[in-house]
């Protein structure tokens, strides 16, 4: 009985993936069986920057001077019109939560693999303003908070560090626009939450490091607060 519902159901599947066919997240082209939300060609062209296992790499030298930091890390390099410029899109202006999630869990199993981050017992993703929050519906860096704690096995604080002025959008600015533009933007509502332990704090994009840096400064003033910082992707220099 139970083969007969799961042929079924797959059968169900076959039958939706001919008329709705699942589409590459990065290229657009119709996914193959075995292949969920990006083709293994776009998978192929990611550019991963096997950052996680070493000290002093280009994203902790980015950040070091912004903030006390214990570790830091990205998975992807990012560059103009590159597959990985177009998967992080997808996540953040295609409302693909899925997507969010799982590369999430590839950036949980990246940190298990370097063993950098083991004492790492809370995650924190890089909060929106409310405003933009209720325009998207979801805030991608907090999506990806929960697809490394499903391959990472930490709890998630989405409630700790707040953006409580609004900020226009960073792409686009110069290094000293940025800066200006979130200067002051995240405060800490509960310390107590954060007290004594060692964050992972989570973005989608590291581009001069300032929005990450703007957060640090705030996460600082928390009596016995470690900080590491983990992005999906990270700039190209």
């Amino acid at each position: 009985m139970a083969t007969a519902a799961f042929s079924f159901r797959d059968a169900w599947q076959s039958v939706l993936q001919a008329v709705f066919p699942s589409l590459c997240a990065c290229c657009g082209e119709v996914l193959v069986q075995g292949e969920r939300q990006v083709c293994l060609k776009c998978l192929g062209n990611l550019e991963y920057t096997l950052y996680s296992p070493h000290d002093d790499n280009p994203a902790e030298r980015m950040l070091a001077t912004r903030m006390p930091l214990v570790n830091a890390t990205s998975l992807l390099h990012f560059q103009q019109e590159s597959t990985v410029q177009r998967l992080v899109h997808a996540m953040k202006f295609r409302s693909n939560c899925e997507l969010c999630e799982a590369m999430g869990r590839q950036m949980g199993l990246d940190l298990l693999r370097s063993g950098r981050f083991d004492d790492v017992d809370l995650l924190v993703p890089v909060p929106l303003h409310w405003t933009r929050r209720l325009v998207r519906g979801y805030n991608q860096s907090e999506l990806l908070c929960r697809g490394i704690a499903q391959t990472f096995g930490r709890q998630v604080n989405t409630t700790a560090l707040v953006r409580h002025r609004y900020t226009r959008k960073q792409s686009r600015r110069k290094a000293t626009e940025r800066e200006r533009n979130v200067s002051g933007a995240f405060s800490v509502r509960r310390p107590a939450e954060l007290q004594g332990h060692h964050i992972l704090l989570v973005d989608d994009v590291m581009t001069t490091g300032a929005t990450l840096g703007s957060c640090g400064q705030a996460l600082a003033t928390v009596p016995g607060l470690r900080i590491s910082v983990a992005a999906l992707s990270v700039a190209a220099r």
